[in-house]
């Protein structure tokens, strides 16, 4: 059985159909009342359409309607989900799924084995954050009605994991040539959007279906899921308790969670500090020189950042990859020290001792205080800092590499390849200037076919490397709270920002 993350794409056995009760808890207390939960969402979703979905927090929004082709218990290990086993050729690039038979879409259209494959090529040619995930999918051919055939042009450690994701929703073909896919979803999942009902970025209404195929992962007759944008009316909501689960805008909402009675269900997730896209020095030729960017490492002062951006909740790192990951190393967290005077001399070794101008986006979603910080730090090192505002068209922007360098809040992956796949690769959505460099692509190459017992080696050297050439400089991994009251129990999804929708049940 597939049983651990790092075994996602070695794995050569077919693997049996599982109860999906195991990882679900159990259904729900019997009740006359009909059960709502009251879900309170930190973001609004951007599109119901699969081939634009993000994950993290949308799985609130689209695991009440979507289904995936495979799913992830809290843990991070793969289980059956509309495809109930799967098995890979020897040379780990042809995935055989079986699919679970008898399921239909809300508008009555069969799951197939040809629908899967359309969801499928659609994702990968579609406008996802997460899109790249699925650039080695040759093709997806469906043998008979449920049984699908997926061919990669070279192994991917991480496929199975992302059909556990975004990239393994499953619409209804009705959704793909329809004007408003962004707003009605039409899956196999628990439950159905009420329309009439919901309001498009502030409330969206589920209703329970009567003939899902999983019952025991149902806990809700109902699912409200409110949108709190703000950071204040967030807290309010927990004061008030107007809602029994959500995620938080910002750590320093802990305190007032814990006085409202709430519990704070903690994970290390993203990671916060700086992008150096521009390796090559192609929009500012600074950046190119390694010293430079090492640099910009040794002006942060971590630990403060830490006290002032995240109100302690964080952990001061050096490091982008997550903590459970293959690749991460406790030596990383800490190789660079905060030295303004170093990295004035590195400045200085590279050809500016004078320091030089840098030029980084600024917004409104994020409080001017981190923007002021950030910039008294790289200016006390010898670098002036020019902050640019932006508004909607910060992402368009920062991902059509715009800038050399940028503040961000960026996902920690739980393997190496992930990472490699979302941040670092040339095809990588957040490699904007699409650097590539031979050592890392072959260091990529080994880590993309290695066994089990290879793997972490060759992930640790990659950390390394990316450290050495400073291609980041975060400043700490973020400790993510989701909030749940007294009546609700929830199990946290490892390297998610939220639980799984199963895995929040009313307490016993």
């Amino acid at each position: 059985m597939h049983r651990s993350k790092k075994l996602w794409a070695v794995s050569m056995g077919v693997v049996g159909l599982l109860t999906l009760s195991a990882c679900a808890g159990g259904g729900s207390p019997a009740s006359e009342e009909p059960s709502t939960l009251r879900y309170g969402a930190a973001d609004a979703l951007a599109s119901f359409a699969p081939w634009e979905a993000r994950w993290a927090g949308d799985v609130a929004y689209l695991q009440p309607v979507y289904d995936t082709l495979l799913r992830a218990d809290p843990d991070g290990a793969l289980i059956p989900g509309l495809a109930t086993e799967w098995e890979w050729d020897d040379s780990l690039t042809q995935l055989t799924l079986t699919l679970r038979e008898g399921v239909e879409f809300s508008d009555g259209e069969a799951f197939t084995a040809e629908v899967a494959a359309g969801n499928l090529t659609r994702f990968r040619d579609g406008t996802s954050d997460n899109a790249s995930f699925l650039q080695a999918l040759a093709s997806a051919e469906a043998v008979d009605e449920h049984t699908l055939l997926i061919t990669l042009s070279a192994p991917d450690p991480a496929f199975l994991g992302y059909l556990s994701q975004n990239a393994g929703l499953q619409g209804s073909p009705s959704m793909w040539e329809s004007d408003d896919a962004q707003t009605r979803p039409v899956g196999t999942g628990p439950y159905e959007l009420r329309a009439d009902e919901t309001v498009v970025g502030s409330k969206y209404v589920f209703e329970k279906k009567d003939d899902y195929w999983d019952t025991e992962s149902v806990h809700y007759d109902e699912i409200e899921v409110t949108v709190y944008g703000d950071a204040t009316a967030l807290v309010n909501a927990l004061k008030g308790g107007q809602i029994d689960v959500s995620a938080s805008n910002t750590p320093t909402q802990i305190p007032d969670a814990e006085a409202a009675g709430y519990t704070v269900n903690l994970v290390e997730l993203n990671w916060a500090g700086f992008l150096l896209v521009d390796r090559d020095g192609t929009v500012n030729p600074a950046l190119g020189d390694v010293r430079v960017r090492q640099a910009i490492n040794h002006a942060l002062d971590r630990e403060s950042l830490v006290k002032a951006l995240a109100a302690g909740y964080a952990v001061p790192t050096t490091q982008v990859f997550s903590v459970n990951s293959d690749a991460y190393s406790e030596e990383l967290d800490e190789r660079y020290e905060y030295d303004p005077e170093k990295a004035k001399a590195l400045l200085a070794e590279a050809g500016y001792p004078d320091g030089f101008t840098l030029v980084m986006p600024r917004n409104n979603f994020v409080p001017e205080s981190e923007f002021a910080i950030y910039g008294e730090q790289l200016t006390a090192a010898g670098i002036d800092v020019q902050w640019e505002q932006t508004g909607e068209d910060l992402f368009p922007k920062m991902l059509g590499g715009t800038w050399a360098a940028f503040p961000f809040q960026l996902q920690s992956d739980p393997t190496a390849w992930q990472t490699l796949q979302f941040s670092m690769l040339p095809h990588a959505t957040w490699n904007p200037l699409h650097t590539e460099n031979s050592e890392l692509t072959a260091l990529a190459a080994e880590l993309q076919v290695a066994s089990q017992d290879e793997v972490e080696p060759i992930a640790q050297k990659i950390n390394e490397w990316i450290v050495e050439q400073a291609w980041f400089a975060p400043s700490y991994r973020l400790q993510s709270a989701f909030f749940s009251d007294d009546a609700t129990t929830v199990v946290m999804q490892s390297d998610n920002i939220a639980p799984y929708l199963w895995n929040i049940e009313p307490a016993e």
